[in-house]
């Protein structure tokens, strides 16, 4: 999850209304995301269904009698036994675009992801824990952090070499920071939707401790799978090959970190995923198709969208 900047608008302008949809052509959506679909990808055989009531072999299937239902849900099972180093079913497997070995990094990585983050499907985190030495990169659940109940977390929020990544009037660009050679960085980073880390950063005090930094950075997301809020946000495994990058001196470890990443984004337009452009560009160009809010809040924020404001 991560974030962007924009410039300032001169006075508001009238609420956005949607226009006729045009939909992107496939050559305007190949040249968006040029070298995703030339990525090599395995072609898969589809999940088998049930003859009848075309659902996938499970104990959801309402046809089968029971002793076939404990029948399929065993080969459904086998189907998708996940590799252990992606975290993906093995006909999806991205381990042959991860790194041979872990990267070396001095950077200490601390993930704090909302628990619904844990149920996506498509979510990044696991390929970059994937990316570097388990040490590195620690994964922490949850809505909220008390100092009782994380001890461990309450004293690196309190290290004076501690930094955490979100936007916002008080942060500091990173590349502007900084780091002391007395102690190995850290760096906190909130996975969620902009929504979910807002709470969580805002709702835990241990989080206003360590230093506020953002990234100042112009390139736009390659997670094009899901709905960024603006062209510049980026997603958590972005965010931290941009920081690690920074932070490492070292330009190849954001290649090496978005290149599993970029396989992913391949595989699922390859298979019938459609590109997701930001809600930024939908409202500029009139491709926006869902009714406008009705919530006064929620419509100012489209407002700024549109007329380049950050938010």
């Amino acid at each position: 999850m991560e974030r962007g900047g924009g410039s300032s608008a001169a006075g508001p302008s009238p609420s956005p209304s949607p226009s006729p949809s045009r939909s992107p052509s496939p050559s305007e959506d190949r040249e968006c995301c040029a070298g995703l679909w030339e990525l090599p990808v395995e072609r898969c055989e589809r999940r088998p269904e049930c003859g009848r009531c075309r659902r996938l072999p499970r104990r959801s299937c309402y046809i089968l009698p029971r002793e076939m239902q404990n029948c399929a849900q065993t080969h459904f099972r086998d189907k998708t036994q996940k590799v252990k180093s992606c975290s993906r079913p093995q006909k999806v497997c991205l381990c042959p675009f991860l790194p041979i070995h872990p990267l070396k990094v001095s950077t200490c990585l601390y993930i704090i992801q909302h628990p619904a983050e844990e149920s996506r499907v498509l979510r990044t985190v696991p390929l970059l824990a994937a990316c570097l030495p388990p040490e590195k990169c620690k994964i922490l659940i949850g809505r909220r952090f008390s100092e009782d109940r994380y001890p461990e977390l309450a004293t690196v929020c309190r290290n004076p070499s501690t930094l955490i990544l979100y936007p916002g009037a008080e942060a500091t660009n990173l590349e502007e920071v900084t780091l002391g050679s007395s102690s190995p960085p850290i760096m906190i980073i909130i996975d969620g939707t902009w929504s979910q880390a807002k709470d969580i950063f805002y709702k835990n005090s241990l989080f206003r401790l360590p230093k506020q930094v953002q990234l100042k950075t112009n390139i736009s997301s390659q997670y094009v799978i899901r709905t960024q809020p603006t062209n510049t946000c980026l997603s958590t495994l972005e965010c931290a090959a941009v920081a690690l990058t920074i932070m490492e001196k070292n330009k190849s470890i954001q290649e090496t970190i978005l290149r599993p990443l970029q396989a992913l984004c391949s595989f699922q337009l390859q298979h019938g995923a459609q590109i997701h452009h930001s809600k930024e560009h939908l409202l500029k160009n009139g491709l926006y198709d869902k009714p406008m809010p009705k919530n006064k809040r929620k419509l100012r924020r489209m407002e700024l969208l549109v007329n380049n404001v950050k938010i």
